[in-house]
């Protein structure tokens, strides 16, 4: 991920606000789109001060994002932006969509915002989990894998720590430079870092590895990683917040669990592009036992969303604070390539809450995609780069979700599979056999997608 630093010039004293969370569902960019195919009549604007008053008076609140913006907000985006585009942005104040705020200025509303409470220093408006990031092409590209795991005693941490380039020579060279080029690259951290407390009592499999370990995801170009799984609480508290202290002191953003419900359920925000993106977690694991312990109000834990309201909630926040909302669920049946109606019951929970897309994880074997509504859900990537005993699993199929936010707005969702052997994962070339083994098994599975020979994954008409 490519960091970048900007500030706003601003020759205004701005007044401070209130951030007032408001859950607004945003309207998407094709309606802009038809909007402007059938030519709405606008406003008649007639100077700046009628574009102000129209702004302030006659949007709603979808419009605007949902945010309290005023007087200060528009003498910001005046500044930057100029007096015809605020001009122009005016004349269609009394539309649904926002999405002529990114047509007109490259941004947003809900980064325009941003921007302009940075700029003010708003106290009430929480910066910890946002991360500015600069894109090489138009299209934001995400990557997502499964499970990846450097826990000790296991056949792949043993091969890695054999290899003379270590992580780097256990994914093939084009894979590791797909991995690294992605905007923002995210995986399951399926382990504890601990070389503390005791391994759950009456647990089969616990994974931890030492801290120093977490360098691991930066030379793999990781950007973010959940840590709402049924492995990262095996060493019990102890092993959480030391997992959380390791990612915190690395500056690796993480979802989905915390040192209390609060942290636990915040979302990660991405802004790229002018488009603001978030990110979150929670498990539905495990569905029966209890050795993963639950965030509260005073104990650490993950997010469970076996009983979805509170991620929900989380879903829908987000939605109102961002222009896409990534959902990434730890759910389903270990090693059954079929996904279950306890999955889809969720799935359906989480659209209706303003999930964009879905990418499921914890099965520990590949589950198809379908669509819900125009949601793609990847229902699960199963393992990534990943053993649970010394012995070298046997070959199989992975991939990674890839997710790419077209410059107007668009969500392309694609499969790009690959391929566990002997410790190496590949990525496969589209004349591989192997390759159409998974497009092909996947395509079989699924009753509303279909992936090509490219990856690419569209939605059955």
């Amino acid at each position: 991920m490519r960091k970048c630093s900007y500030g706003l010039a601003i020759i205004i004293v701005f007044t401070s606000l209130l951030l007032v969370g408001c859950g607004i569902k945003e309207t998407n960019v094709e309606t802009y789109a038809k909007l402007k195919e059938s030519q709405p009549q606008k406003i008649q604007i007639a100077d700046l001060s009628d574009a102000w008053d129209t702004i302030l008076n006659n949007s709603t609140k979808a419009f605007i994002g949902g945010h309290p913006i005023d007087e200060t907000f528009l003498s910001m985006v005046t500044h930057e932006y100029g007096e015809k585009t605020v001009q122009e942005i005016a004349s269609y104040a009394n539309f649904e969509t926002p999405e002529i705020w990114y047509e007109l200025t490259g941004k947003s509303i809900h980064v325009l915002w941003y921007d302009y409470c940075k700029s003010t220093g708003i106290k009430n408006y929480s910066f910890d989990r946002i991360h500015e990031i600069d894109i090489d092409g138009e299209d934001i590209v995400l990557d997502f894998t499964g499970d990846v795991s450097f826990s000790d005693g296991v056949a792949t941490t043993d091969y890695m720590d054999h290899q003379i380039g270590g992580i780097t020579e256990c994914f093939s060279e084009d894979l590791l430079a797909e991995m690294r080029s992605a905007d923002v690259m995210m995986i399951n951290n399926e382990f504890a870092y601990t070389t503390r407390g005791a391994a759950l009592e009456g647990k089969a499999y616990t994974f931890r590895s030492a801290p120093s370990r977490v360098s691991l995801l930066e030379e793999l170009g990781v950007d973010i990683v959940s840590v709402a799984n049924n492995h990262v609480f095996d060493y019990g508290e102890t092993g959480l917040l030391d997992t959380l202290d390791t990612l915190r002191g690395a500056n690796m953003p993480f979802v989905g669990a915390g040192v209390n419900l609060e942290e636990a359920r915040k979302p990660v925000y991405f802004i790229a592009g002018g488009r603001k993106i978030a990110i979150c977690s929670a498990t539905q694991i495990e569905r029966t036992l209890n050795f993963t312990q639950e965030a509260t109000g005073i104990l650490p834990g993950v997010l469970k969303c076996l009983h979805p309201e509170i991620f929900c909630d989380v879903i829908r926040e987000a939605k109102a604070n961002a222009d896409y909302v990534i959902v990434i669920p730890h759910w389903g049946t270990e090693g059954n390539a079929n996904y279950g109606e306890d999955q889809v019951a969720l799935a359906r929970s989480f659209v209706e809450a303003g999930a964009d897309v879905i990418i499921g994880g914890h099965t520990h074997c590949l589950q198809t995609v379908e669509y819900m509504d125009n949601v793609p859900i990847f229902y699960s990537l199963g393992n990534y780069w990943f053993s649970i005993t010394g012995e070298m699993p046997a070959d199989y199929h992975t991939g990674l979700a890839q997710i790419r936010i077209s410059k107007d707005g668009h969500i392309d969702a694609n499969f790009i599979p690959c391929e566990f052997s002997s410790g190496v994962t590949s990525l496969l070339n589209n004349k591989d056999k192997a390759y159409s083994d998974i497009i092909d098994s996947l395509n079989s599975l699924s009753s509303t997608a279909l992936i090509d020979k490219e990856g690419h994954i569209t939605k059955k008409q």
